[in-house]
């Protein structure tokens, strides 16, 4: 007899497992199971065929289960298998069943002996009364040394396998060992001790009793009292492989091991709780009892997947693929989406906000006023060329004559030269800032994915769109640049003129931070400082402050203990080279007045991780005063400007100088200004508005709408997938909800002593089991309990008590073994 009361909960999780594999989930929910866990040639699968009572499984040399067999065995009234990938199929035949697991296993992984964690399911009906509802796992068995054509890592392939089902809570471990080996070493014990410390799913089961050597037996081991078990051991009797080539009827074979139990010395006093139908009703109530302890939270679990697909699902119910109407609305709602998700992207409004990296808005933020204003920085900092060229320029205006006043035409010269330079980082720019636009509709249009023609064709429509656009914002900066160099404008109201430019020499040395109100702090970060020699310390990472006047840097990012401040006066910044084997990106800080920067040194040599975040320090010095250092070389090469021996010239050259940077000034403040709104409009914006109003109407003019809409393979099966378990679980739950909870049980065993059981480490003493006299004196002490403490012998617990170690009093012989404490 079974386990009264929730007799139908094991064909429930039978249903909710066929249901979940249908759609690539079936242990996603880690329904309850048992595992059969056990060595090559153990007697698992004479086990299992036991259960049925019919030859169905392979057999042969090597692996003959390759792949986990999901047996589930239901009482039925007449008696055929069925198989999950042939629904509808009934096989009466058991030889069928065997040669379609067999090629069900070659179809997936071939003929060779490679295995695979792909499950076959396979449910049998049968009549016979000893039959009673099971779901067990069928796994490879562990191997040591590859055979034949099989991997060199088999051994391994097989136990990341097992560990895969045996490591759930919600699955019990039978641990089958063959009674002829060493117990102490069986590896099916010690997988099961990894993965279940305490002994709460671990049953045992002694097969091949019949083949120990004769005067021995495994008493001690049955009885819990060697090598004890929470959960026990049980005994069994399988056929021979004689027996099995021979077409030995297991029914036949069923009454030889209950003879062989009731006839042998050793076994005869525990005969009612030894044999493959004992063991068949303790795990039926086992795993029933399993399920009725672990069902409050695979309810739970079940109802957070309902919830979570519920809206995805009734989306997907209403979703009919060939309605041309339901397919128009989705191209609608999906094009309202793409642009709604763009313009959230670009101005900073999206749902997800993004705290590792910077996106979208945010980028093309930092290219407007951090990006462009470097890539300026690097024009107008180069002085010495630019006194070199107005050196050349006053001269070449004078010709074999020397001039007394300071030519004006030298002046305008040099400025539309350095107004031309503009164009490239304007274009750079403008590049910059599209690569991004194209970065971010691609971020959008992803979410098409379940639509291939549809994301295809959006994307191309809107790409060609923003190079359009790119290009019309390139021509209409190129033309503010011409405009600009077609009149140069001496009047301007910023100009400082010929009259201020000694005032302007004055202060051509004071920095002066536009827009900065007080030593505001403008960048806070982690560098590491790499040119510290080893002898003092070495290269240290710190937390460094830049403000409008200083540079500081602390021991931590609290800035509780500042190292030092090192003000802004007379820096410059120069790059550094990446090192052969270095990952940093370095740049380094010097004094142009040739001081030591920091103690002893001449320049800070500083480092960090990326060279994104290399060039936003230099954009962030940029923007407190500190200008790269751009050192030209000469005609004749030697990197240094021509020395000037006229003081009229040389008055001449910085009267010019200063009129380029007043006037390269005027263009630098206008053309930061310009660039961002002039992209803006021509090109973000009209992005933006194309995509809001002008995307689908390209998409129709198509003539392919329908098309379009044409579903992904990978959409389809989601969303069947989605339906499906939709579908189970809301079954699942209906049946649970409805189920009695009221079995027949008893506590779980308390704990015993499994020290015995190594997971790693040398291998213990050979200390067969066939050797009963020597086993003895290694047997773990288990105390024994007074008679009023035991637990009752009732029908309804005698199984569970007998397999932890109790035996029945009745049938006890005068010598008892102990029995285990009961632990309230």
């Amino acid at each position: 007899m079974g386990n009264r009361g929730m007799e139908d909960l094991i064909p429930l999780v039978n249903r909710l497992q066929d249901a979940l594999s249908s759609v690539g989930q079936s242990c996603s929910l880690h329904l309850p199971q048992i595992a059969v866990v056990g060595g090559q040639s153990a007697g698992k699968s004479s086990v299992l065929e036991n259960f049925v009572g019919r030859d169905f499984l392979p057999r042969g040399s090597g692996i003959v289960t390759r792949r986990p067999l999901i047996l589930q065995l239901l009482s039925a009234n007449t008696e055929y298998g069925e198989f999950l990938h042939c629904k509808g199929k009934k096989f009466a035949d058991f030889d069928e069943i065997r040669q379609e697991i067999e090629a069900e296993t070659c179809r997936l992984i071939g003929s060779n002996k490679g295995i695979s964690a792909v499950p076959i399911n396979l449910r049998i009906y049968s009549p016979h009364g000893n039959m009673l509802n099971l779901t067990l796992v069928d796994l490879p068995g562990i191997t040591k040394v590859p055979v034949g054509d099989q991997p060199p890592d088999i051994e391994y392939q097989i136990r990341d396998m097992i560990m895969q089902f045996i490591c759930r809570e919600n699955c019990l471990i039978l641990a089958v060992t063959p009674a002829n080996t060493d117990l102490a070493n069986s590896d099916a014990l010690k997988l099961a001790k990894d993965v279940d410390p305490q002994g709460q799913r671990t049953i045992g089961v002694i097969t091949k009793l019949d083949l120990m050597d004769r005067g021995t037996d495994a008493r001690e081991i049955l009885e819990n009292r060697l090598l004890p078990l929470r959960r026990g051991y049980v005994g069994v009797v399988n056929r021979s492989q004689k027996d099995i080539d021979g077409k030995k009827d297991i029914k036949v074979a069923l009454l030889a091991e209950k003879k062989f139990f009731l006839s042998h010395p050793a076994y005869k006093h525990m005969d009612e709780r030894m044999g493959t139908p004992y063991l068949q009703r303790i795990l039926n109530q086992q795993l029933t009892n399993h399920i009725r302890d672990t069902l409050p939270a695979f309810q739970s679990s079940l109802q957070s997947e309902l919830l979570a697909l519920n809206k995805e699902a009734e989306l997907y119910r209403q979703y009919s693929p060939d309605d041309p109407v339901r397919r128009t609305k989705t191209l609608l709602q999906l094009v309202q989406h793409l642009a709604v998700d763009f313009e959230k992207l670009i101005e900073g409004l999206g749902d997800e906000v993004n705290i590792v990296n910077l996106s979208a808005g945010a980028r093309i933020n930092q290219i407007f006023h951090e990006r462009f204003p470097y890539e300026l920085s690097k024009i107008e900092s180069d002085d010495r060329r630019i006194r070199r060229e107005i050196n050349y320029a006053i001269r070449n205006i004078h010709g074999v004559r020397t001039g007394l006043f300071t030519p004006d035409m030298a002046f305008e010269a040099i400025v539309k030269k350095q107004i031309s330079k503009l164009k490239g980082p304007c274009v750079k720019f403008i590049d910059m800032v599209c690569q991004e636009l194209k970065t971010t509709v691609h971020q959008c249009i992803n979410k098409l994915s379940s639509f291939p023609k549809l994301r295809d064709e959006t994307e191309r429509i809107v790409t060609t769109e923003i190079q359009e656009q790119e290009s019309k914002c390139r021509d209409q900066v190129l033309l503010l640049i011409d405009i600009q160099l077609a009149y140069i404008n001496t009047k301007h109201e910023d100009f400082i003129g010929f009259t201020n430019t000694q005032q302007a020499h004055n202060q051509s040395h004071k920095k002066v931070v536009a827009g900065m109100a007080g030593n505001q702090v403008i960048r806070k970060g982690w560098l590491t400082i790499s040119n510290i020699s080893i002898m003092k310390g070495g290269s240290k990472e710190y937390w460094f402050t830049l403000t409008a006047e200083s540079l500081s840097w602390f021991k931590d990012d609290e800035e509780k203990e500042k190292k030092y401040m090192l003000p802004l006066d007379n820096l410059k910044l120069r790059d550094v080279e990446k090192g052969f084997m270095s990952s940093k990106f370095a740049f380094a800080i010097f004094n142009t007045e040739l001081r030591n920067v920091y103690k002893d040194y001449k320049c800070l040599e500083l480092t960090c991780n990326s060279q994104e975040e290399l060039d936003s320090w230099k954009a962030s010095l940029l923007r407190a005063g500190v200008y790269p250092e751009n050192i030209t070389v000469d005609v004749q090469g030697n990197g240094a400007l021509e020395i000037l021996s006229d003081p009229q010239m040389e008055r001449q050259v910085e009267t010019i100088r200063n009129l380029v940077d007043s006037y390269m000034n005027i263009m630098y403040k206008t053309i930061k200004d310009l660039m961002p709104k002039t992209i803006m409009h021509l090109m973000v914006n009209s992005v933006k508005e194309f995509i809001s109003s002008e995307l689908l109407a390209q998409l129709y003019t198509l003539g392919e709408c329908s098309a379009l809409m044409d579903e992904s393979p990978e959409q389809q099966q989601h969303r069947e997938e989605v339906l499906c378990k939709h579908t189970a679980l809301k079954e699942a739950l209906a049946i649970i909800g409805e189920i009695s909870t009221s079995t027949c049980t008893t506590p779980l065993p308390p704990p015993v002593d499994s020290s015995w059981i190594q997971p790693s480490g040398p291998a213990p003493p050979k200390n067969s089991v066939s050797a009963k006299p020597m086993n003895r004196r290694h047997a773990p002490s288990v105390p024994r309990v007074p008679t009023h403490t035991r637990l009752s012998a009732s029908p309804s617990t005698n199984g569970l008590q007998q397999l932890a170690g109790h035996p029945n009093q009745a049938s006890v012989p005068r010598r008892q073994p102990p029995a285990v404490p009961n632990v309230k």
